[in-house]
């Protein structure tokens, strides 16, 4: 079992338990417990589609018997009308995977629909769009397993697989040439090799960065667009280079053509509209 799956199965117990309570008495008072029925998942959004494997978990979670029939599969474009899947389980469970179901796949869509968008703004360059750590609480890795659907990519999944030195730790470090020092003090003394992003703001600061070196990735923060092309110009592909901060859809692609590798965006995951859609019986 990978780590997502244990992941997946605590999500979905504890979002179980957080709607149950003590029992889901509306399906409880007339449902009787042996009846079995379908339902289908109808879209009615234009957009990408995403956690239709999640949904699948889901029901299985709530009844290992369940026949899931698969129509459209996570990343594929959808119209209002589509299909996504249809569904055969135990009713009292169908009844109560409904709503969790339809809230993680509305949002995970809207997460992968608006990732789409960006990444088709940046069509016929190399830079990449990146999410960041701005996720619903609890349900970080769906997020962002929903901007790899939309065709973005992830930046570090937390703070424990990838060293960022932002302005915070720079300052109350002393400067960036000690937060990079220490860092690799640090990294040498628990044995761990994690790669290390400096955030920079302003040329001076970039400068530093890259006298001191040792790192995998500089971060252009808040950054104009004449002073992010310099920039790149300074580092001259010797390190891995990513924009944040302010950045837009109107302004992304002027922002790509300065030549960074990265673009992070906060609003892939926190400024999103859920895809709409209905689970119904059929």
């Amino acid at each position: 079992m990978t780590d997502f799956d244990k992941y997946l199965i605590e999500f979905i117990d504890n979002a179980i338990k957080e709607d149950v309570g003590d029992g889901d008495h509306s399906s409880l008072s007339c449902i009787p417990e042996d009846a079995i029925d379908h339902a289908k998942l109808i879209v009615k959004d234009n957009g990408i589609i995403a956690g239709v494997d999640v949904a699948e978990k889901i029901f299985h979670r709530l009844d290992p018997s369940v026949k899931f029939e698969k129509l459209i599969s996570d990343g594929q474009r959808v119209k209002k009308g589509d299909i996504a899947f249809r569904v055969e389980l135990k009713t009292r469970s169908l009844l109560l995977a409904e709503r969790l179901v339809l809230n993680v796949m509305q949002h995970m869509s809207g997460i992968a629909t608006q990732t789409g968008v960006y990444v088709e703004k940046l069509k016929g360059l190399h830079t990449r769009v990146l999410d960041t750590r701005k996720t619903t609480p609890g349900m970080r890795l769906l997020d962002k397993l929903a901007v790899k659907i939309g065709g973005g990519c992830n930046h570090r999944i937390g703070l424990f697989d990838m060293i960022m030195l932002k302005d915070n730790h720079i300052d109350f470090a002393g400067g960036i040439r000690q937060a990079i020092d220490r860092t690799h003090d640090y990294l040498k003394r628990t044995g761990r090799n994690l790669d290390i992003e400096v955030e920079v703001r302003n040329l001076d600061e970039l400068q530093q960065a890259m006298e001191v070196g040792g790192i995998r990735r500089i971060m252009l923060d808040n950054f104009d667009i004449p002073t992010t092309r310099k920039a790149v110009e300074m580092i001259g592909g010797k390190f891995e280079t990513e924009s944040s901060g302010g950045i837009t859809l109107e302004t992304l692609r002027d922002y790509a053509e300065c030549g960074v590798d990265f673009i992070s965006v906060g609003a892939l995951t926190h400024h999103v509209s859920a895809l709409d859609m209905s689970l119904k019986a059929y």
